[in-house]
């Protein structure tokens, strides 16, 4: 899964409020309210940090939580996280 850096959208574009088991996520260009749930708002958190790709962001995430294998559903389940926050213009990929 190597290839792009994906990059968190900066601080100032994005308002964050935990909610229970749901985060909710403002982002300031497109006036939406996102809902997330775990691990969306972990790979936002650790983006907003530094410029990953995908294989580095699914080992740093690994470190802290359980997001499967790297060669099977880890790597799928990450995979499909990053093109839905992509999607919704809360990270990029570069």
């Amino acid at each position: 899964m190597s290839g792009p850096r994906y990059r968190a959208a900066g601080a100032e574009l994005l308002i964050v409020e935990p909610l229970d088991l749901f985060t909710a996520v403002f982002h300031r260009p497109s006036g939406m309210t996102h809902l997330l749930t775990e691990p969306a708002p972990q790979i936002l958190e650790v983006l907003a940090q530094k410029a990953l790709t995908a294989d580095a962001l699914l080992a740093r995430l690994s470190q802290e939580y359980e997001v499967g294998d790297a060669a099977g559903e880890g790597a799928a389940m990450l995979q499909a996280r990053l093109e839905e926050l992509e999607a919704a213009g809360l990270i990029d990929a570069r």
